[in-house]
């Protein structure tokens, strides 16, 4: 498989932090990118991308801000992978073994597809498989489970000071 992006890293993390949020509420960009220490530039070419393939929405304005499109259970972490890195295969087959010493210009000796373009595209389907099977709300409930409450606390601490 492809390295995925650090975008991608990101995007998860603010996904989560806006799965958190109230009813109604709103986190601006500069509050996401001060909470996980990255760039607001960086982190806002993600969260436009995020935008675009529906997981967030952006509200404009002064009081504006960034929160989920729709519930979490409901985006997988497919959606925000895709929405970070695309939708294309991760393998390329180049059909290298159409060239050098064994090279042959009957056209019937490659009639089957690559052998290796298959295992690779079946791995690659299987992954996206595994990231389609989770959401956002199973992060919720890692997150519940895992991060210790102090680290909760100040989160919480931050996020209820940025909201919009």
């Amino acid at each position: 498989m492809r390295r995925l992006s650090d975008g991608v890293e990101a995007a998860l993390h603010c996904a989560l932090v806006l799965a958190g949020l109230p009813e109604g509420k709103v986190l601006p960009g500069r509050s996401l990118a001060e909470l996980h220490g990255v760039s607001e530039t960086y982190l806002l070419k993600h969260l436009r991308a995020l935008a675009a393939a529906g997981v967030i929405e952006a509200l404009p304005g002064p009081r504006g801000g960034y929160r989920l499109s729709r519930a979490p259970a409901a985006i997988t972490l497919l959606d925000v992978v895709e929405a970070i890195d695309g939708r294309e295969p991760a393998f390329l087959c180049r059909e290298i073994r159409r060239r050098g010493p064994g090279k042959t210009r009957d056209p019937c000796a490659y009639k089957a597809e690559c052998f290796i373009k298959s295992r690779m595209l079946a791995a690659e389907a299987a992954w996206r498989d595994a990231l389609r099977a989770q959401t956002l709300a199973d992060l919720l409930r890692d997150g519940d489970a895992l991060i210790d409450e102090r680290n909760k606390q100040a989160v919480a601490a931050f996020v209820r000071d940025a909201l919009r």
